[in-house]
């Protein structure tokens, strides 16, 4: 699969020993001695500037920081590769496997019952088996402050967004950022409106893509069109379509993207984004590694605003959209979310851990 973007560092892939193939046999995890930990990607791979490369950050990190631990990948082109991908990683004899990404949900769950002893974790999803450690994200809250800036900052009163597919994963970002804008509507007496979702009908606009720049671009100039001069896309490296439109017309567009810090996975699209609702894979995916090397088996994770599982990132280049006043009303609500003074009622919220 041709990858999406130029990699933003060559050396990301230093670690694999072997890339799209299966770990080869090596059973000294279990011994305490070498642990493999092995990942299979979702669609887009491990550069799709998004979740799988967060997810592939953290299983670096964890061999990083326990030089015992080996770190692979296998890379998934399609859904038909899920399974077939994750069985060859329990055929290689790896001591933990990690699934990424919600859609992998239903092979995650075939190969964990038919491989009791075998551990798993997976991404954006929650499996209630003794062999899976689940790590989910509750996103609207970040994203709910995400609306509320794209809102506060909107010269037109029309912002947007879309998904790249219609999943709890991708929605939960969509209803959080609608009720953010929402939020502001309220306590500013003000008429922003967001186009792309509507989370009273759970309707919107889709790419039905993590991977087409193009479809992306159309959504984006089709938004334009109708006056919005804030977007969110949740789609992966879909959304650089809109960083391209973004970046082609700089006084009229900017971008508020997710999952990593948009400055930071896509460096030369920095000037086009306002923040990123960030989600701290990296962070939990190490932990899980080196927790199942310590010995630890299931378990689930939610990472919430409260303990930095999800964040809004900093403006960088766009710091002068946002003032002292704007600042502290967003710190004031981080804060608020944090203590229930404000609720969400995205319905695809995870339960809490």
């Amino acid at each position: 699969m041709k990858l999406i973007v130029a990699l933003a560092s060559g050396g990301l892939m230093l670690t694999v020993a072997a890339c799209g193939k299966a770990p080869e046999e090596n059973n000294a995890g279990s011994s305490g001695s070498e642990f493999k930990g092995c990942m299979v990607t979702d669609l887009g791979g491990v550069d799709d500037k998004s979740f799988n490369t967060s997810a592939w950050q953290g299983m670096q990190d964890a061999s990083t920081r326990d030089a015992s631990i080996k770190v692979d990948y296998t890379q998934s082109n399609s859904e038909a590769d899920y399974e077939p991908n994750l069985q060859a990683a329990v055929d290689g004899s790896c001591d933990l496997i990690v699934a990424v990404g919600g859609l992998m949900f239903d092979a995650t769950k075939k190969l964990a019952e038919a491989n009791p002893n075998q551990q798993f974790a997976i991404v954006d999803a929650k499996l209630d088996l003794p062999n899976v450690y689940s790590m989910e994200f509750n996103t609207a809250q970040n994203s709910f402050m995400a609306g509320y800036l794209a809102a506060a900052t909107s010269k037109t009163g029309k912002v947007a967004t879309y998904g790249g597919l219609k999943i709890a994963p991708v929605t939960i970002f969509m209803d959080g950022f609608a009720e953010g804008v929402a939020h502001y509507n309220k306590v500013k007496s003000a008429k922003v409106e967001v186009l792309g979702w509507d989370p009273a009908k759970q309707e919107g606009s889709f790419a039905e893509s993590f991977i087409d720049q193009q479809k992306g671009k159309s959504l984006t100039d089709t938004f334009v069109s109708q006056g919005a001069d804030i977007i969110f896309p949740v789609a992966g490296g879909t959304g650089v379509g809109s960083a391209n439109v973004a970046k082609e017309n700089p006084d009229k567009l900017s971008v508020i993207w997710v999952d990593v810090d948009g400055c930071k996975s896509l460096a030369d699209y920095c000037s086009v984004f306002l923040s990123t609702a960030e989600k701290n894979i990296p962070a939990a995916v190490t932990d899980a590694v080196v927790a199942a090397k310590g010995g630890t088996k299931g378990g689930h994770y939610v990472g919430t605003l409260q303990n930095q599982g999800v964040s809004l990132a900093a403006f960088q280049e766009k710091a002068s959209m946002v003032d002292a006043t704007l600042q502290g009303e967003l710190d004031q609500l981080k804060q608020d979310l944090i203590d229930g003074k404000v609720a969400i009622e995205s319905k695809v919220q995870p339960a809490a851990a």
